[in-house]
């Protein structure tokens, strides 16, 4: 069985590292002690993955922070800084990224029409910015097991607004494979094999690519 030539990365309906923006936002220690809809070691264990996915496979990222500047928050999470290390922050003072000058013009450089988003917490730092991006014409992509909110019922309630407005819903694991698609792009298999070892959800994986 032969793979069908690649599709233009650029116009593919799904996600690729040439047509996809990653988007983080406030996963600092407040916000993150705070979830109450996930449990907060998996939360941790998939945003980090999710992250690194970024990284691995060099789509642009915004990552943006809440009143680090002004003393009121403290910085990332330290698994995540050392995940997105070299990655610049954008502080901000509003709830709503997208209303944030930096951050905004940040999203618009990258010249990606795609937006992977991630934030804490998915009633509001996801939801504002969220609605925002695809009012402007963006297409939203949501990693729903790596974002949380205070409660099951807000982070929830939160997901279906953002997924009536247009948004998609997408996992952590969807997104390894969406952006790998094929065993045959060799270069980016052993990233791809370490993120399954990393967030454990290898046994699987290893099977398929040991018989594939």
């Amino acid at each position: 069985m032969a793979s069908e030539p690649i599709r233009d990365p650029v116009k593919d309906n799904l996600l690729t590292p040439k047509n996809a923006a990653f988007v983080i936002i406030d996963y600092q220690p407040v916000q993150v002690n705070s979830i109450a809809s996930m449990d907060r070691q998996l939360l941790i264990n998939n945003i980090v993955g999710a992250s690194k996915a970024a990284m691995a496979y060099g789509l642009p990222i915004v990552h943006s922070t809440v009143n680090v500047k002004s003393g009121l928050n403290k910085p990332p999470i330290p698994q995540l800084r050392k995940a997105l290390e070299g990655v610049p922050t954008y502080d901000r003072t509003t709830i709503n990224s997208w209303e944030d000058v930096e951050f905004r013009a940040a999203v618009k450089a990258t010249g990606r029409k795609k937006l992977i988003m991630t934030a804490l917490w998915t009633e509001a730092c996801l939801t504002f910015p969220a609605l925002d991006a695809i009012d402007e014409g963006y297409e939203v992509y949501v990693v729903a097991d790596a974002v949380g909110g205070t409660s099951v019922a807000a982070h929830e309630a939160a997901l279906r607004r953002i997924e009536q407005a247009g948004g998609k819903m997408i996992s952590v694991v969807q997104l390894f494979c969406e952006l790998q698609r094929d065993w045959a792009r060799t270069e980016t298999v052993p990233a791809f094999m370490n993120l399954f070892i990393e967030t454990g959800g290898t046994a699987g994986i290893q099977f398929s690519y040991d018989k594939g």
